[in-house]
């Protein structure tokens, strides 16, 4: 009997390209929904059937270690673009984070005190010890060995696509590209942005920006007309009663009527901050700055001038910083409406006994300001509800 250099299942050349496409997108499902939203954050609980069956298939598939992948990502979460991120291309450069990502990974997991530190709670049953942890590549050299039993020659090329898919998008892509290029929502210290609205290919993980700013959310989509594909594979699985979601990224929710201002609607803002705060850019520092130009000719602020004000001060390069400074003395209702927002800002971080008194007085001040964008956001405030 001659073993056929097709192997034992012959496909056609779209065949090939289905049964890889698949393998890839199944094991980033795993790393979205297991590693990722179940593991490492909490905010989704997979039944334990699915857990394991996630659990083996990215050992079979990529090796990963739950331990290892959970402690690298929260130590991502606790030094985002800062020195100690493990993998930051404003640390380390874009292209080496793109394309080298595997190694850095493969560096912080082998500090056994990052470990400690930040992977905690993962499985540590007879099977993580004896098999998963202890053979991580084990799982590689059967799903490599199957691929050659089953497809032959054709085997090689589908699994050099597979090995290579993790690193390069689930690693370099979003860590890399992900804090480089696309759009943001939510303003923070971190430089993570959101690389497709509608993110479909890697298990929702191209909202970036938005899991930074809620990472405990199981639904990385948050604006309506984001679609993450991950949520949907979570909404099936809870149907099933596999799935349980502890809590996702509040969607802001405004009263017909304002309230009186009270504790409710400081809770309100507090819960609704990240979406404040986008609001405060929309209807604060882009009005501002159109009626800004419209009264002092289009020459008068430079294109990037709302991109500066609304940018989160952490992620401003020196020259972006330095053309900050320079409009703000400029422009006294600008340095106005800077202030202001930090005001706001230190409504988050006070005790909720003066957190009252305080937005009252803000609003107060607001309202008195002589700025209409101002005013009218600070008018619109009490309409925020807890949801």
């Amino acid at each position: 009997m001659t073993l056929s250099p097709y192997g034992l299942v012959e496909l056609p050349f779209w065949g090939y390209l289905l049964v890889t496409f698949l393998t890839i997108e199944t094991m980033f499902l795993g790393v979205t929904l297991y590693l990722h939203r179940d593991q490492s954050h909490g905010g989704l609980i997979l039944h334990p059937v699915l857990r394991h069956l996630f659990r083996f298939w990215l050992w079979f598939s990529s090796g990963a270690v739950t331990r290892e992948w959970v402690a690298v990502h929260r130590s991502h979460h606790a030094h985002a673009d800062l020195p100690g991120d493990p993998h930051s291309p404003v640390v380390f450069g874009l292209s080496t984070v793109l394309f080298k990502g595997a190694e850095l990974y493969r560096a912080a997991a082998g500090d056994p005190q990052l470990l400690r530190t930040y992977g905690r709670g993962t499985p540590d049953d007879w099977l993580e010890r004896n098999l998963y942890s202890r053979h991580a590549y084990s799982g590689i050299a059967l799903f490599v060995l199957a691929h050659l039993v089953l497809f032959g020659i054709p085997g090689i090329i589908m699994i050099a696509v597979h090995l290579a898919a993790q690193p390069f998008f689930a690693g370099g892509v979003i860590n890399g590209l992900g804090h480089a290029v696309g759009y943001r929502s939510f303003e923070m210290p971190s430089r993570a942005t959101n690389l497709v609205p509608w993110a479909l290919l890697l298990g929702g993980e191209e909202l970036h920006n938005n899991h930074h700013a809620f990472p405990r959310s199981a639904r990385f989509a948050v604006q309506r007309w984001e679609l993450d594909i991950g949520w949907l594979w979570i909404r099936l699985f809870r149907a099933l009663g596999l799935a349980r979601v502890r809590w996702v990224a509040p969607r802001p929710h405004l009263a017909r009527r304002p309230r009186e201002l009270d504790a409710e609607t400081v809770r309100a803002l507090f819960v609704n901050r990240m979406h404040v705060l986008r609001d405060y850019g929309r209807r604060v520092v882009l009005p501002v700055c159109r009626e800004l130009a419209r009264r002092e000719g289009q020459g008068a602020l430079p294109a990037s001038a709302p991109t500066l004000l609304i940018r989160h001060p952490a992620v401003l390069a020196d020259e972006p910083r330095r053309r900050l400074r320079e409009l703000l003395d400029e422009h006294e209702v600008l340095r106005r409406v800077v202030e202001y927002r930090e005001g706001l800002q230190q409504l988050w971080n006070e005790n909720p006994a003066r957190s009252l008194a305080h937005l009252r007085e803000w609003c107060r001040r607001a309202e008195a300001s002589g700025i209409s964008a101002l005013r009218e956001f600070a008018e619109r405030l009490p309409a925020y509800a807890p949801g």
